[in-house]
């Protein structure tokens, strides 16, 4: 028998990959939230200042950093406060997603409008989708070609430009319950985007889609890491804003809608109580279903950790919260789903079916529903 338990400060599932928790029951990512209030931020500052000063372009002519953005509220403030706080020129790189929303293109067009130089790529669209299908039904993943690629192809713009540094948003490892490896390490390298992020899949995928007649080895360069020669040649540095500013993802919201011309939806959005961040692309939406399905937990549940962290709900508001929007099928984008992946609504529902955990599921009516109560512990 194996116990099923939730974080008692938050509700962080004891099924989420990598989390760990402490003898009292709280999970990881909140006890970052109190390891952080006593953190010596100022001696990480130090640690940035010598990090910018060792990349930012000799001549000043040049971009001294890439910052990898969708128009959302993260890349938008990390690329704000990195122009105008610590006077850096950085180069904002996009990587076009499958079925970008409207709302989410807008947002990015504001955001270059807001003063940034930006370069959008366009990888291969045939090549994403059957990536993408591949990692639907391989992997249970399904943009898993677009997230390889806003790791490669940005690493490859990167060396192209000659711009070495790289700056992600957050550590979600670190900040949301994880791996905690990277917490005291400003830097991470390529064996651990494909270990943690990729979930270990990265080359299996790509012997996969090798196999499909229509592909050849250079329709995938997008997809392509360079090697360890090409990396420490290149002097490539890899790194999370947040481990060298307490992250909020509030703050961060606040600061693009003022700054970058971020707007949010008018509307709600299915599977969670906010509707102000994963704005720009339809398969989030299916990317936090099959989440749920595997895991337990979902999109509102990640959304109340968030706020419970940072002091704006508490934990038995969020209870309320996350057991009204967690176990939401993405009505709302189906068709598009349907057309985008080439199958029919019972192809879908199979891969959905495949992934779906028997022991926290059981189907009724064609949905799973939860075995479990949130909040309660139980055994399975």
């Amino acid at each position: 028998m194996k116990k099923i338990f939730w974080c008692k400060t938050c509700l962080n599932m004891s099924t989420r990959p990598r989390i760990s928790f402490d003898d009292n029951g709280s999970c990881n990512a909140c006890n970052w939230k109190d390891e952080k209030k006593n953190l010596n931020w100022d001696a990480r500052k130090v640690e940035l200042d010598q990090l910018l000063d060792k990349y930012r372009s000799s001549n000043g002519k040049g971009f001294d950093c890439i910052v990898p953005v969708s128009g959302g509220k993260d890349g938008s403030y990390v690329a704000y406060t990195l122009k105008h706080k610590y006077g850096m020129n950085p180069l904002a790189v996009t990587i076009r997603p499958a079925l970008s929303l409207e709302l989410g293109d807008e947002n990015l067009s504001n955001f270059i409008d807001s003063g940034y130089n930006h370069i959008h790529i366009s990888p291969d669209a045939k090549i994403m989708q059957k990536l993408n299908k591949l990692g639907f039904i391989e992997k249970g993943f399904p943009y898993y070609g677009w997230l390889i690629a806003i790791k490669t192809a940005v690493i490859q713009t990167a060396m192209n430009f000659g711009i070495p540094l790289i700056f992600y948003g957050e550590d979600g490892e670190v900040e949301y319950g994880g791996s905690t490896e990277s917490k005291y390490n400003p830097l991470y390298d390529i064996e651990y985007m494909k270990r943690v992020y990729f979930e270990g899949g990265y080359d299996k995928v790509f012997e996969e889609i090798l196999k499909q007649e229509d592909v050849q080895e250079g329709n995938l360069a997008f997809w392509n890491f360079p090697t360890d020669e090409q990396v420490a040649e290149s002097k490539l540095a890899f790194t999370h804003w947040s481990y060298f500013e307490a992250w909020d993802s509030y703050r961060n919201y606040v600061v693009a809608k003022e700054h970058c011309g971020l707007k949010e939806k008018e509307e709600g959005t299915a599977g969670t109580f906010t509707n102000f961040s994963q704005n720009d692309q339809a398969l989030y939406s299916l990317h936090a279903y099959l989440m749920y399905l595997k895991f337990g937990f979902g999109r509102a549940t990640q959304d109340a950790g968030i706020e419970i962290r940072r002091g704006a709900m508490t934990r038995d508001q969020a209870l309320n919260l996350v057991m009204a929007y967690d176990n939401q099928y993405p009505y709302e984008f189906i068709d598009l789903y349907l057309e985008y992946y080439q199958m029919s609504k019972g192809e879908f529902d199979e891969v959905l079916d495949k992934y779906a955990n028997k022991d926290l599921f059981e189907k009724i009516d064609g949905i799973w529903e939860p075995k479990f109560t949130v909040g309660e512990d139980f055994e399975i």
